[in-house]
């Protein structure tokens, strides 16, 4: 991880003086805890998790939330302050804050869509297939909430086929018994993603 988290910094900032970098893969492969290491090897980097944004109508209408709320923000240098998704009373009731630390790691299924790609300094894909996060996920959620899972692997696999993540991440980080292995992904390692200002 140290490694992983030297070379981010190292990364052109992506939004404003923030390197914003996206941790996708599907749900139950693990991203939130790929990201809790990453933030701590990172000295405490702040993780936006897009659970705080998404809602039960919509799993992945999250887009102009994201840029108003966080990117606008961030991009300008100041902390970015909204209220994230109560998914038990169902309402955006809780107080949130990102500060605009050299690196911010935005954490969910989807993190790196088309419409986020161009303000992000890197996609960091988990690399693990759908049928074996779907079971951890449902084995770690219950069976309290199979509905709910039925009706979120219908909508990712929709989301995935219409607009995939995987072809265009930097790094593959595959999750080892011990630690994590990271690779080349389909779009290189970590090359800038940045438009030429002219």
């Amino acid at each position: 991880m140290g490694g992983l988290a030297a070379r981010l910094r190292g990364l052109p900032p992506s939004c404003g003086p923030v390197r914003l970098v996206a941790v996708d893969g599907h749900a139950g492969s693990g991203k939130s805890t790929l990201a809790r290491r990453l933030a701590e090897e990172l000295g405490g980097a702040p993780v936006l998790h897009l659970d705080d944004l998404a809602c039960h109508a919509a799993f992945f209408g999250w887009t102009e939330r994201l840029a108003d709320a966080v990117v606008t923000p961030l991009g300008r240098g100041v902390s970015a302050r909204f209220l994230g998704y109560d998914w038990q009373r169902r309402s955006f009731s809780r107080p949130l804050s990102l500060s605009p630390d050299p690196v911010v790691l935005v954490e969910g299924v989807g993190a790196g869509r088309a419409a986020v790609r161009p303000v992000l300094s890197a996609v960091l894909w988990l690399d693990v297939s759908p049928a074996t996060a779907w079971e951890r996920g449902r084995r770690r959620d219950g069976p309290g909430l199979a509905a709910f899972w039925d009706d979120w692997t219908a909508a990712e696999r929709a989301h995935f086929a219409a607009d995939p993540t995987r072809p265009f991440a930097d790094l593959l980080v595959r999750q080892m018994p011990e630690g994590y292995v990271v690779l080349s992904g389909p779009a290189g390692a970590c090359t800038a993603r940045r438009h030429d200002s002219g």
